[in-house]
């Protein structure tokens, strides 16, 4: 559920890069790369009709040159892709150089949409006079599913605590004296070793709060042609005040924000400023961590540092490291009874989604039981049902940079909410809740399932050229 990547979407960027690394690895089993003559992708759907605003065809070009999205150097990017459209050659995976044009050999299909996603792709390769083609479906959080797979498939471990809903986790954790916590290292454990998946899990945190950090310090426009101003910088230049900024690094940055006192309002603006931070680094292609979508990574990773600099107790690694896990926890559930991708179900699949996920992770942090933590879960997805996504100019700008932060502020309502309430008088459950909005998700009007076709994206007059 929490992957390290590069923005600006998941479902647009990270999944379609994944689709074509996996698709060339197809092909090197099938033929050899050095015969293949020409390459040509077709975009479906939501792909086509958003993915020159999501840069769909930047992370093509991408992963057609080799590059890794953990890893590629994104200071770069833009660079690596001018270049490529000048040469228009791709050296595939450094063994056959193809004439490839971006403009050209990337085809956004607008009017087609293929049965099952809404983010369907088709890779082809010609290799003389033979046509290899295989589809995949970016289905949301950058996972990528081959046309006739089902999701999910591959090798499955054996857990200790199998849980396809939450009241299976409940009722694991209620009969064992777990804590969510708990339950979810000892199923980690089914995968990898406890060591290694803290050394996992706390790189995740790296990479989200260093993210946060780039953000609150980056001053200037995003990209796209929307002319939309950074503002975590000013935000955080205003609120630190008076305080000296001699600071050198994230971690100095982060003790600094521990000695403020800072009252509620302050406070609530410190949120909403380390989740602006985020999502204007993602849609600044730049490093990001999957929370559970790129469009919503901000919302966990604010709550969680809202946690580390201002609650009424001590935070350690272990204590990240058990937020983020029953985070993910959370998310799953989601991604199983419902979806995660805005293409299928709207902005409550995303802004919705990680808020939930944040809400119980924070409940649970904080001291709540179980049950309470579920309930944070319910609260802050109920009060997302229904919300659409309509990104202006197809960029995951507006609205999308500032629904982070406040699905952030939502979730940490939503955890004190349910702190101060007894679970057992609720009248709606987690798994009520996620039933109810995929539920919701089929009945939404395509046009605002990321479409660019109503919403905020047609009342607003702007003309943005690379949509």
């Amino acid at each position: 559920m929490l992957k390290i990547g590069v923005g600006p979407s998941s479902s647009h960027t990270l999944g379609p890069w994944r689709a074509v690394q996996r698709w060339v690895e197809d092909l090197r089993e099938e033929v050899d790369l050095a015969a293949i003559d020409a390459i040509r992708i077709n975009l479906y759907g939501s792909l086509a009709l958003t993915g020159r605003g999501h840069c769909t065809d930047q992370a093509i070009c991408l992963a057609l040159l080799g590059y890794d999205p953990e890893t590629v150097p994104v200071e770069s990017i833009s660079k690596i892709i001018d270049d490529l459209c000048q040469e228009k050659i791709i050296n595939l995976s450094g063994e056959r150089s193809i004439d490839f044009d971006p403009v050209a050999d990337i085809v956004y299909l607008k009017s087609e949409r293929l049965p099952f996603h809404a983010n369907g792709m088709t890779c082809s390769a010609t290799v003389g006079n033979q046509l290899l083609e295989s589809t995949y479906y970016s289905i949301g959080g950058g996972f990528v599913v081959k046309e006739g797979e089902e999701a999910g498939s591959g090798w499955i471990a054996t857990l200790p605590y199998p849980c396809q809903q939450p009241a299976e986790l409940l009722a694991h954790c209620t009969q064992n004296d777990l804590s969510v916590a708990e339950m979810v290292w000892a199923n980690e454990q089914a995968w990898r070793s406890k060591e290694q998946v803290r050394v996992d899990i706390l790189r995740i945190w790296d990479v989200m709060k260093n993210g946060i950090y780039r953000g609150c310090h980056t001053q200037g426009m995003l990209p796209g042609g929307l002319h939309v101003k950074r503002r975590a910088f000013e935000l955080n230049d205003r609120l630190l005040g008076e305080v000296p900024r001699d600071y050198a690094n994230t971690d100095a940055w982060i003790a600094t924000l521990q000695q403020l006192k800072p009252g509620f309002n302050q406070v609530m603006k410190w949120v909403s400023c380390f989740a602006l931070a985020v999502n204007e680094e993602n849609a600044s292609l730049g490093r990001v961590v999957t929370a559970p979508t790129n469009g919503a990574a901000g919302v966990i990773p604010a709550v969680l540092l809202f946690h580390v600099c201002f609650s009424d107790q001590e935070v350690t690694d272990d204590d990240i490291a058990n937020f983020l896990l029953v985070a993910g926890e959370i998310g799953s559930f989601f991604k199983k009874r419902a979806t995660i991708s805005a293409a299928m179900g709207g902005c409550q699949a995303e802004i919705g989604v990680s808020s939930a996920m944040a809400a119980a992770a924070l409940a649970e942090a904080l001291g709540g039981s179980v049950a309470q933590a579920l309930m944070a879960a319910e609260i802050a997805m109920e009060h997302h049902l229904g919300m659409t996504c309509d990104p202006i100019g197809g960029l995951v700008q507006v609205p999308c940079i500032e629904r982070n932060s406040m699905g952030a502020i939502k979730a940490i309502n939503a955890a004190g909410l349910a702190l101060e309430s007894d679970p057992a008088a609720a009248k709606v459950t987690l798994d009520e809740v996620i039933q109810t909005m995929w539920e919701t998700a089929k009945d939404m009007s395509s046009k605002y399932k990321e479409t660019s076709q109503g919403g905020l994206a047609v009342n607003i007059s702007v003309r943005v050229p690379e949509c």
